[in-house]
């Protein structure tokens, strides 16, 4: 079975079409070299054969004889032809017996049969053959065997034949061994997705340092079951969540209820009860409204609206709304801005982000303490920062307060339904900026912006990556 796949696979299937694909391509270039190799030879032997009938014609008709027998006794390898004959046609020297009737006389060399004296193997070859009418009327003919070629090509088909065989078999090697390797490879992430879908959320597929297109796929796979684990366990935990912060405002709403249908004696005190029932079921609505917003945000269901923002109004409107609030409380609320800064972005959703960790760091702070505002730009960034002297959030739980109806034993009694800082996280990372938790003592939190066209591109890129809550010593 494992030898019908490894023949099977893709891999093995593109090796061998790229042998037989590099095969084909060698035969057409043994045909190329054959065909340009024989017009070669014989072009080069018709030059040889005028150049030697051309010396032969001029010589004085008594030393033609002579020439013909020495140029054919230094023939070593039988490949010269050559005849002298009279006007009738009767042989006066060379190794050719007959005139050959289809020669055409003081025309270019062209292919004959002739009658040897000697004869060959194979009778009446074709040879390349030069005839002229001499001034005396005797038939020169000078020819030259051209089968030569056929023993070069040979020898060059051999060549290519050893050349080719052992390229054909390396070609099937490399594809072999790339087939088992992608199929080992294509094992181990079958196995260990399997084992995620198991239940194994800390799974991860194999990965290497190579810059490979499956190693670059691992990677964001990895990434994106990183994302996937964060947000089941995030989610493990919410359904709990909901229920017990339910519970407590529909409990007390039931409970006011009862007690004002078995009490209640008058207008005044039924509308008391029911006054604390509305506020119960008020607290609950405004839990299921921000649980819906957290989730319209989280699934980018905004980024259509975005456009340039003006970042430093923003702030000013946060701090004219908030300001009567915090004089109410004894806080110092103030706000600092070197110079305006334009983000890409929800103008809304960045409002409601500031506004929320505005409104946390007035609620936190004791009276008599600061808040602070500021906004500093530089080349492509921009940070706010919000900063207050309330006991700010400890090392321990700054991943903590981003989870969902997360609160603090000591924060417990102070209104709210914990899903303040979720909203801002969910913003920051459409965004596509950064959420930074300072330490305490005393309350900050900064979120650093790109603007230009840095802000559009990480607010695109945004769609994808987790959002990180860098805790900075």
């Amino acid at each position: 079975m494992r030898q019908i796949q490894f023949i099977r696979s893709n891999t093995f299937l593109w090796a061998l079409a790229v042998a037989a694909a590099f095969a084909l391509f060698v035969v057409g270039l043994f045909a190329f070299t054959y065909w340009k190799l024989d017009d070669y030879l014989i072009a080069r032997s018709d030059r040889m054969i005028m150049t030697r009938i051309n010396f032969i014609a001029d010589l004085p008709s008594a030393r033609r004889i002579g020439a013909i027998s020495d140029h054919l006794e230094q023939d070593s390898r039988g490949v010269q032809y050559a005849g002298l004959f009279n006007g009738a046609g009767t042989r006066l020297a060379g190794n050719i017996d007959s005139l050959p009737r289809a020669l055409d006389l003081g025309g270019a060399a062209q292919g004959v049969r002739l009658d040897l004296i000697e004869k060959s193997a194979v009778h009446g070859p074709v040879i390349r053959v030069v005839g002229r009418r001499l001034e005396n009327g005797d038939v020169l003919v000078m020819g030259r065997n051209v089968d030569e070629t056929r023993e070069i090509s040979s020898v060059v088909g051999q060549a290519l034949a050893l050349g080719l065989l052992p390229a054909f078999c390396l070609c099937l090697l490399a594809g072999a061994w790339l087939s088992v390797r992608a199929q080992r490879r294509v094992e181990e992430v079958n196995q260990r997705v399997q084992r995620i879908v198991a239940g194994e959320l800390r799974e991860r597929l194999p990965e290497d340092n190579s810059d490979d297109p499956f190693a670059r796929l691992a990677r964001i796979v990895n990434g994106m079951l990183a994302e996937m684990e964060t947000m089941i366990n995030a989610l493990a935990g919410v359904g709990n969540d909901i229920a017990h912060d339910l519970r407590t405002p529909l409990t007390r709403a039931r409970l006011a209820l009862e007690r004002g249908r078995t009490h209640a004696t008058t207008l005044e005190q039924l509308q008391e009860v029911t006054d604390k029932a509305m506020a119960g079921i008020d607290q609950s609505l405004a839990i299921v409204t921000a649980l819906l917003r957290l989730t319209e945000i989280e699934n980018s269901r905004r980024t259509a609206g975005f456009g340039n923002v003006a970042l430093d109004e923003i702030l000013r409107e946060v701090c004219d709304v908030y300001e009567p609030i915090a004089e109410d409380k004894g806080i110092g609320l103030g706000v600092v801005i070197d110079r305006n800064v334009q983000v890409w972005g929800d103008r809304d959703l960045l409002f409601e982000a500031m506004a929320n960790l505005v409104d946390n760091a007035v609620k936190f702070t004791p009276p008599g303490g600061q808040v602070r505002l500021e906004l500093v730009s530089e080349d492509d960034t921009a940070l706010v920062r919000v900063s207050d002297t309330g006991p700010g959030i400890s090392t321990q739980e700054r991943e903590a307060v981003l989870r969902r109806f997360y609160r603090s034993d000591k924060m417990r009694n102070t209104p709210g339904v914990g899903l303040g800082l979720s909203l801002v996280a969910a913003i920051v990372k459409l965004h596509g900026f950064r959420l930074i938790i300072g330490p305490a003592p005393g309350g900050r939190i900064e979120i650093l912006a790109w603007t230009g066209r840095a802000s559009k591109a990480a607010a695109c890129r945004s769609r994808t990556p987790t959002l990180e809550a860098v805790n900075q010593m």
